[in-house]
């Protein structure tokens, strides 16, 4: 798998040594159609309590469980729970009424269905990514490009419609006029990946850091800049949480705190 550059960490500002977030972040970014800023907590130089659930998009696995051993750390009284799964599939479990206090999306589309119905408070971007494709390792298929995606003799899988890093996939290969037939569509990258390891398919197209996750079990495929997606992550309160300052607190984490540190760390770029 091809090397990539260590990324720039955003300076954290820490408003104690047991507050869970850092205070509001001048690099902040909003979602195209919502306007945003990271909310500070109305416990400011206290430790955060309490229960907080947090709806987050599959591909943010590593980095938010990195996160949650130093956030809950730091504050003792923090009861941290995920909901990893498909970006899609998190906004059907929220309109269903699904205890989330936070979602983080990989994707503006799926972010807006939820302000479009007023489920959520106004996103904020923390992160944004890149799309690759990711093979079995020593790549014995000799994929060098999307275009090798579309060859007789190679099985792909991709993830399903709706599914972020599906769409952003599907987005690509039309604007290249690269047809794929998928072996199967999956509900999100980490099935995806997952299907290559276990020799299911030759190839997936993932995010970059799907394939730094991996690790050993997969070879890593550039896709150019010139053919990249713009990938945004937004995240937000859940209007119904029942532990708003903790809420808050996280997105706020995730903008400029320990949350954003751990994504970087992962190989997310920064919001800006």
């Amino acid at each position: 798998m091809h090397s990539r550059p260590l990324l720039r960490l955003v300076p954290v500002v820490v408003a104690s040594a047991l507050a869970l977030a850092a205070c509001s972040s001048s690099k902040t970014a909003t979602t195209s159609s919502t306007t945003g800023s990271p909310p500070s907590s109305s416990t400011t130089g206290a430790p955060i309590t309490g229960k907080l659930n947090v709806f987050a998009a599959a591909s943010l696995t590593g980095s938010f469980n990195s996160a949650k051993t130093a956030l809950v750390a730091a504050n003792p009284g923090l009861t941290l729970t995920y909901n990893l799964a498909g970006s899609n599939a998190l906004v059907a479990q929220i309109v269903q009424g699904a205890p989330a206090d936070v979602f983080a999306s990989a994707d503006t589309k799926n972010m807006q269905k939820l302000v479009d119905s007023g489920l959520v408070e106004a996103p904020v971007t923390f992160a944004k990514n890149k799309l690759e494709i990711a093979v079995a390792p020593g790549n014995p298929k000799h994929i060098i490009g999307l275009a090798d995606l579309a060859k007789p003799g190679v099985s792909v899988v991709l993830e399903a419609v709706g599914v972020p890093a599906g769409d952003y996939t599907r987005q690509v290969l039309a604007s290249k006029n690269i047809t794929v037939t998928p072996k199967s569509l999956e509900t999100d990258v980490k099935s995806a990946v997952a299907k290559v390891t276990a020799g299911e398919a030759d190839a997936t197209v993932v995010y970059v850091t799907d394939v730094s996750a991996a690790g050993a079990t997969v070879t890593g495929v550039m896709v150019a800049d010139a053919d990249q997606p713009a990938i945004t992550y937004p995240i937000a309160v859940v209007k119904a949480t029942k532990n708003p300052a903790a809420a808050r607190a996280f997105v706020t984490s995730a903008v400029s705190g320990r949350v954003q540190q751990a994504v970087e760390a992962a190989g997310f770029l920064p919001p800006t």
